[in-house]
């Protein structure tokens, strides 16, 4: 059960998952009860119109055009004595009428809003549900009052201002469809027998070194069932003994009853983002003394934002340690079906969190997810910044049904997050202050009573422990300056800024940042059957691509811009004349775009303190903003963040004059005891210069050291003087521990002084070999050696996942990859490494 939720003690239920059809109609042409005579033809529930259709059939479908109906029949009596039974809607898109056995019972025009009905006096064994999601559309085209103050071109339509409705599929630049239409989340019927809970409200505090939860709820029962005089409420941990505690039940006039109180734990294990130590869960269970069941599960965590968030932003401190949030923006799974599974969120979630991710911003352009969502996020220490779903638009806050509306969503959104520990900031929505400001408005347009009275309001009686803000961007003389306050960042990125301007821009926080065309590998591209070598010419890779509406230029020129940038080539000549080695360097330049800005914003002298990429995960097929593909899979970008976003790692940044910079992060709980190991290269072959030194980092700690200090003496480590050749080529930094008597690697980064090794040689001429060892039984790895500098490796090993990939080899030294089996019964390992300075593939198999 999760907070929020209205249950029995001992419920029944009964998800209506199989069965379902669907059928279409024109535009409010059908008003009986059955929907239309058809044709009918199977659908999923949860699920959508477009699901139901499939991929090639709804790409070609305007789902706001036509009325959609659902139907499935089921078999459920009425309701005996002593009993309720509620049919549970959890969202429908977005206009609909829900039918059961011919009664209409329910009208709906949000799609955010869930449903519980009593139906125990309509079933009758034999069952019939429709739901009928009528046509959008001619909706649309009605004229609405109050007139917008401004227009948005995120979508085609403003009058989507008036409807409660995901933005996302009706987005032309980057999310044109398929529009979500149907019945989303789950529908299920719930039995209900003895003492109903509802409005279970937890809230965790801490105080000093005490743990106290906070617990309320309301009582229903049957008539003729009297209320207990005392529930139990029950805390306990992953070890140790639960503590409990009664709570009196005292009955409010005009029935039912109430109950209320508190239970303390002494020196409770704290909740940490996964990045800063381990995020340690209580289970919470209530009833009476001998029939306890699940309520939920709380964390003790203490969040403290900064005073002024106009100027600085969240500035988040978690248990008192200043933490810098990195993660992505988070949009549905897939918009055809976007109400994910918990292995498919668990699946996606967890990579993300092996990505050295501990955030995700859930945003106004998409949907509120599941609890399932929100348990993992608890689970697994990630942090949300979410989002009420409002967006660019000027909504009609003059509306009072509107606002009662708005009023209703929000009260359901913090009662399901406002006790969980992994809640990190609410924000009013996405993009509403810019879009005025950006048009030449004043403003304080975008300060009204829905952003600036009703949703902070709201939030306050939630007893939230975590900051509000209006809306992102936000702070500054205008919202989208990004030295104040929430900024969405973009000067490196669509803006084509040099890499400086991350330093420049002074950012506080990026809630929005990073949006590069990053190209997925050959297996994901398949899914565009582009024939011919073409590829990025032909319009099924356009189609993938995010573009801003109005604009000449989509983000395949941005990725473009930073391929001539940075590795100094002519990316029209080359994806002409080489196309496969034109995407090899596409997918490597936006990752090391991105970790060398989140490098710069990371490090201990940076006024930022977080930011999320736009986004994690592809919606469709192709070169879109995800880190991840549509099928959820690492692209390359994915890789260098990885190791750029690491609890423990090392970097280093460009000082010009002042040198190089090496920037060691200890976010981890324990002390670190490891040793930083400096070399300079020649030729990016030979070893010129290398100085070692142990470190002892605290928990939660940084250090910087200035490679030039560490070597002793000048050495024009960055190529700034310029008054003649450099030395080297390469720089080396290296943090590593010791374990056994050898050196085990912990971090790595690479920086390149004059350019990056891009002529290919054979892997004879740079020394390359790869072995694989270990056994069936206990797994296999990977052994990669280089004599010389191997740069951007990629493992292709079909059934086997590396633990690494798109990295580099240090001259003269070898890295040491795990590989998973992917299939239940693999066979020994064999495949290929290709590199961006490796002339066709070096084979590798196990003997």
């Amino acid at each position: 059960m999760a907070a929020g939720e209205t249950t029995a003690l001992g419920p029944h239920r009964l998800p209506l998952v199989s069965g379902w059809e669907v059928a279409r109609s024109a535009a409010d042409a059908c008003d009986r009860p059955g929907g239309p005579d058809g044709p009918w033809r199977p659908a999923a529930v949860p699920g959508t119109a477009a699901g139901a259709l499939g991929p090639e059939a709804a790409a070609g479908t305007d789902f706001d055009a036509e009325d959609w109906w659902f139907r499935v029949r089921f078999t459920a009596e009425a309701a005996g004595a002593g009993e309720e039974v509620a049919l549970c809607l959890g969202g429908i898109a977005t206009v609909a009428e829900v039918y059961l056995n011919g009664h209409r019972v329910l009208d709906s025009e949000s799609m955010f809003a869930a449903h519980e009905l009593d139906v125990g006096d309509l079933l009758r064994g034999d069952n019939e549900l429709a739901i009928c999601c009528r046509a959008l559309g001619p909706r649309l085209a009605i004229r609405r009052r109050p007139r917008a103050r401004w227009r948005t071109k995120l979508v085609a339509e403003g009058n989507l201002r008036f409807y409660r409705t995901m933005l996302l599929g009706r987005a032309p630049g980057f999310a044109p469809g398929p529009a979500v239409v149907g019945p989303w989340r789950p529908v299920e019927l719930e039995r209900r027998r003895g003492l109903i809970l509802e409005r279970v409200r937890l809230r965790s505090r801490l105080a000093g070194e005490e743990g106290r939860l906070e617990v309320s709820a309301g009582l229903r029962a049957p008539v003729g069932v009297p209320f207990p005089d005392r529930l139990t409420v029950q805390l306990g941990g992953r070890g140790g003994a639960p503590v409990a505690a009664e709570l009196a039940v005292r009955p409010v006039p005009g029935g039912g009853a109430v109950v209320t109180g508190a239970l303390t734990l002494a020196r409770p294990e704290l909740w940490w983002p996964h990045t800063h130590g381990r995020p340690a869960l209580y289970d919470v269970r209530i009833g009476p003394a001998d029939d306890l069941r699940p309520a939920g599960r709380i964390g003790f965590r203490r969040l403290q934002a900064a005073a002024d968030l106009l100027g600085d932003g969240p500035a988040l401190e978690i248990n008192g340690i200043p933490v810098f949030l990195r993660g992505a923006v988070w949009t549905p799974l897939e918009l055809a079906r976007p109400y994910a599974t918990e292995p498919e969120l668990r699946g996606v979630l967890t990579r993300l969190v092996e990505g050295g991710m501990n955030a995700l911003r859930v945003a106004g352009i998409g949907a509120y997810e599941s609890p399932t969502f929100h348990d993992l996020c608890d689970e697994l220490g990630i942090l949300v910044w979410q989002d009420f779903m409002f967006a660019n638009f000027d909504y009609p806050e003059q509306d009072g049904e509107f606002m009662a509306a708005a009023e209703g969503e929000a009260r359901a959104v913090l009662d399901a997050l406002a006790g969980r520990p992994s809640l990190a900031v609410l924000c009013g929505g996405s993009e509403v202050a810019q879009q005025v400001a950006m048009l030449g408005l004043d403003p304080a347009l975008a300060d009204g009573p829905l952003y600036g009275e009703l949703l902070p309001r709201l939030v306050r009686e939630a007893g939230v422990e975590a900051p509000y803000l209006p809306s992102a961007p936000w702070g500054g003389d205008l919202p989208f300056r990004t030295d104040r306050g929430i900024a969405n960042y973009y000067g490196v990125g669509a803006y084509r800024r040099p890499l400086e301007d991350a330093r420049r821009a002074e950012v506080r926080m990026a809630a929005e940042c990073l949006a590069f065309a990053n190209v997925p590998d050959e297996a994901a591209l398949e899914a565009l059957a582009i024939p011919g070598q073409a590829v990025v010419h032909d319009p099924a890779w356009k189609a993938g691509v995010p573009r801003d509406v109005g604009a000449g230029w989509d983000f395949d020129d941005v990725r473009d811009h930073y391929l001539q940038l940075l590795f100094g080539v002519d990316p029209v000549g080359l994806r002409s004349s080489e196309p496969e080695r034109y995407l090899e360097l596409s997918r490597a330049v936006s990752g090391e775009v991105m970790a060398e800005v989140l490098g710069e914003w990371r490090r201990d002298a940076s006024p930022c303190r977080g930011a999320f990429i736009l986004w994690a995960k592809d919606l469709v097929a192709g070169a879109g903003w995800g880190i991840l593909d549509h099928r959820g899979q690492p692209k390359v970008a994915y890789h260098h963040l990885r190791r750029a976003l690491a609890p423990v790692a090392v970097w280093s940044t460009d000082e010009g004059l002042g040198g190089i910079v090496a920037h060691i992060a200890n976010d981890d709980s324990e002390v670190l005891r490891a040793r930083l190991r400096v070399s300079l290269y020649r030729g990016f072959r030979q070893l010129g210069e290398e100085v070692i030194e142990d470190l002892e980092l605290p928990a939660h700690g940084q250090a910087h050291r200035n490679v030039e200090a560490l070597l002793g003496r000048f050495v024009d480590i960055s190529g700034a003087y310029g008054f003649g050749p450099v030395a080297h080529d390469l720089v080396a930094l290296t943090l590593e521990r010791e374990v056994a008597g050898a050196h085990e690697l912990l971090s790595q980064s690479f920086r390149c002084v004059g350019g990056r090794p891009l002529a290919a040689a054979p892997a004879s001429a740079l020394g390359l070999t790869a072995t694989v060892i270990g056994s069936p039984g206990e797994g296999f790895r990977l052994v990669v050696s280089s004599e010389a500098f191997a740069y951007g490796v990629r493992v292709s090993a079909p059934g086997y996942l590396p633990d690494d990939d798109a990295f580099s080899i240090e001259p003269g030294h070898s890295r040491e990859l795990g590989l998973t089996a992917v299939r239940a019964e693999p066979t020994p390992p064999a495949g290929t490494l290709t590199g961006l300075n490796l002339a066709g593939r070096l084979r590798f198999a196990f003997s």
